[in-house]
């Protein structure tokens, strides 16, 4: 298998995108970007942890819901909420 394949752009992207049409944009735009903001950060590391034992997909189609529940992901707001 190749390492790469060309998207319906003509662009040459990973082999993996090919698996859904969700993760064209995903490549794109975020994996293997370097993310320097911390709730960012926070909620990719929280993904991955959720994606356990899920298909990327799923969580990629969640992730609105993940951010409502999670206030955004932002550590500082829970913060205020919970009054620590």
């Amino acid at each position: 298998m190749s390492e790469t394949m060309t998207g319906p752009d003509g662009k040459p992207r990973c082999h993996w995108c090919a698996a859904a049409p969700d993760y064209l944009a995903y490549h794109d735009e975020e994996w293997g970007f370097p993310v320097d903001d911390d709730i960012r950060l926070f909620e990719k590391l929280c993904l991955e942890g959720f994606q356990s034992g899920l298909s990327w997909r799923t969580i990629l189609a969640k992730r609105e819901n993940f951010r409502a529940a999670f206030c955004g992901f932002d550590f500082n707001r829970g913060r205020r909420i919970h009054g620590a």
